[in-house]
């Protein structure tokens, strides 16, 4: 749906932020809805939520990810927080003011390497005293936690009408989660950190742009949203089918990054079945919610259709569809085996 301008307009200056052109641009995701800023400084982007993915109230929605910005942008890989702009009648959510990135979208396998660097500077910081975590996520057991997610995603496995036989490999996927990692030690995770949230700027850093769900929990959840086939072929602009020799080249390359600290291949590996399987339970629950007519109130968290571009909801409903087909899931599995035998 198209971006009301003037709003936005009046919360930046109640902010006291000047600009010479609001540019709306592109709407490529379910979440947000993105404004170019033109200013005689540098550029800024005005991030406007449509919801909250993580059923947040819009005030909470917004610390949240201010606390994304601020503690990503330490790695040098993210973009600044300038403002966060409160909600109101007229901006019901609110926003947040960041860095504009000039910037292309990565290129895989190409970019892989960039993006396993971003991804191990983020990893690599320190992690703050525990009462200093709120109000990102930092569960006591950041495994329990991703089991817990993901199950509470598969019960619309059972609403999303899917074809019998896929719904059973759902489930007997799910069955394969271990119950327990001994290595399960935790840093600031993106959770969203597949390759089309990334963009390659000038200098060839790669900068991850959108952060919203940020948690301190396992690193091998990134590393898996970076490359799994279900994050590669989401995007568009980025899309690829990596080989698995190329998967096992990017995570070398993490591992070279961050050092002795990184886990064991053990616990990489259950990562990632557990962020595809956490993807998988996701479109099952997209597929049953998103023709739900939006909330009038807009709070919390909200898929309904009506909130985006009819092209990105044809784009999402493609890939949720294929996602959940029998020949996706046996591509998948079959990588998960060969990655057993050639990871580090």
């Amino acid at each position: 749906m198209p971006i009301a301008i003037e709003p936005l307009e009046a919360a930046l200056q109640d902010a006291g932020i000047t600009c010479r052109a609001l540019e709306p641009m592109a709407d490529t995701g379910l979440a947000h809805d993105h404004v170019w800023l033109h200013r005689d400084g540098d550029d800024w982007v005005a991030r406007l939520p449509k919801q909250s993915q993580m059923d947040l109230s819009p005030e909470d929605n917004l610390t949240y990810q201010a606390a994304c910005y601020r503690r990503a942008a330490e790695g040098e890989h993210a973009p600044h927080l300038h403002a966060v702009l409160p909600p109101s009648d007229t901006l019901p959510r609110g926003g947040l003011v960041v860095d504009a990135v000039r910037g292309r979208p990565a290129e895989l396998p190409e970019d892989l390497p960039r993006i396993a660097a971003a991804l191990a500077s983020l990893h690599s910081l320190a992690l703050p005293a525990p009462g200093q975590r709120t109000p990102l996520l930092a569960p006591a057991n950041p495994w329990r936690a991703m089991r817990n997610e993901i199950a509470e995603q598969a019960l619309f496995v059972e609403t999303a009408q899917l074809p019998d036989a896929v719904s059973r490999r759902i489930h007997a996927a799910l069955k394969t989660l271990p119950a327990q990692l001994d290595d399960t030690v935790a840093c600031l995770i993106s959770f969203d950190a597949h390759p089309g949230n990334f963009l390659i700027d000038p200098s060839g850093r790669a900068v991850l742009v959108d952060l919203e769900k940020c948690r301190y929990g396992l690193a091998g959840i990134d590393l898996a949203h970076a490359s799994l086939y279900t994050s590669t072929t989401w995007d568009m602009n980025s899309y690829a089918v990596l080989t698995p020799d190329e998967v096992a080249t990017f995570y070398q390359r993490w591992h070279n990054a961050l050092g002795d600290t990184s886990p064991s291949t053990e616990t990489l590996l259950a990562c990632r079945r557990a962020t595809w399987l956490w993807s998988l339970t996701w479109c099952a629950k997209w597929r049953a919610q998103h023709l739900q007519a939006r909330d009038a109130k807009r709070r919390g968290e909200d898929w309904s259709a009506e909130l985006s571009d009819p092209a990105l909801i044809e784009h999402v409903r493609d890939r949720v569809e294929h996602y959940l087909s029998l020949p996706a899931i046996d591509g998948v599995e079959e990588e998960l085996d060969h990655l057993d035998d050639v990871l580090y």
